[in-house]
Parts: C-alpha cells; structure tokens; sequence
C-alpha cells in the first residue's frame, strides 16, 4: 500500500532500532536542558523545582532529578501503572547527561550566545522527546504519573497542568530560574512534540 501523500515522513536509517532511537532521544533531551540551564533565561517547570533543590543541597541538578524521578515512580504503585526499559533510563540517563554536559558548558556572556542556547535547547528537548516517545520502550516517570490520575477520571489537561504548576511554583520559591525560556518552553515543547513524533518513530 502506497502511503498518504500527507503523512509525514518518518525517520528511519538501516540500523534504527527502538533503543538507539531511545538513546538518541534521551541523550538530545539531556543535553538541550543543560543548555537552557547554561542560557540561564528560564527552565521548564521540573527543571525549575530541580534547579532550586539544587541551590539548598550539595546535589547538582541533574542528580536531583533522578532523585525526583524515583519518587514520581513511587507514585506509579497506587496507580498501577507499568513501566518499561525506557522508564527506568528516562529516569536515569537524563540527569547523568545534564551534570556531564554542565561541567564543560557555561553561561556565555553574550547576550545573543545564551538566547541561542535557550532556542536551541527547547527544539533539542522537543526532538528528544520525539526519540524517546517513539521508541515505545515506556513512558517518562512524569508521563506516567498524569496517565495514571487521568485513568481515574480527571482531564488529562487539567492534570498535566496541576503536576507542571506545582513543580513550577515549588522550584520558584527555592530559587529556580523562571523566565523568557520558560515561557517558550511552556507554549514551545507541545507543538514540537507534535511535529517530531510522528517523524522519529521507529516504525
């Protein structure tokens, strides 16, 4: 059968597997949040609530998210939700990219240097998301958890929403940086989802 002359091409290569694509995806995901944390112009909402734990703490940032990423699991248990391969490197890969890649980056004294940093990294983040979502190797702990409450009768939205607006307000009041980029990444990260998922899944 002839594909949909709409369809959008998806992204495909003689060694494209599932778990490639989940590397890829989680290793672009990583690094593009290192460069919003080195633009200092505005995190999005989780890394927000990281950030700030990680100015109370000798912990760095990437290290408090793996850390919150396995109590957002702990979550999973009364919602009986099932993880997979890629839940569990979600929760570890990300942060252990995030503190290599800042050991090296820092925040550029240019103004137009660290704008493209913050632009550069959302999109990296969104194609990230893209690989490691289309890779159906298992869900973010994140994800999971707004699945899970959504299954229990409340709106997806309204619970998306709830989850990255306490993590946003949490990591505000212990400092975390919010800004212009987080802003960007709030109205960005969705439609660049929406345009790389269905090109990067593994088919």
């Amino acid at each position: 059968m002839l594909p949909h002359r709409n369809a959008p091409a998806s992204f495909s290569s003689p060694t494209q597997t599932p778990l490639a694509a989940l590397f890829w995806g989680l290793a672009l995901f990583g690094w593009g949040l290192a460069l919003m944390v080195a633009a200092d112009l505005g995190l999005g909402p989780w890394e927000v609530l990281h950030q700030g734990v990680s100015f109370h703490t000798p912990i760095p940032i990437g290290t408090v998210g793996i850390i919150t990423g396995f109590a957002v699991l702990l979550l999973w248990i009364p919602l009986r939700e099932r993880f997979g391969l890629g839940t569990a490197l979600n929760v570890v890969f990300i942060g252990v990219v995030i503190d290599l890649t800042l050991i090296w980056l820092s925040t550029p004294s240019q103004p137009a240097l660290r704008w493209t940093y913050m632009i550069v990294g959302i999109v990296m983040v969104g194609a990230g998301s893209g690989f490691y979502i289309g890779a159906g190797l298992g869900p973010g702990p994140r994800d999971g958890l707004m699945t899970g409450l959504a299954r229990r009768g409340w709106s997806i939205g309204l619970v998306r929403t709830s989850i990255e607006l306490t993590a946003l307000v949490g990591g505000w009041l212990l400092g975390g940086t919010v800004g212009v980029g987080t802003v960007l990444f709030a109205f960005g990260i969705g439609p660049l989802v929406q345009v790389f998922l269905p090109r990067l899944t593994v088919r």
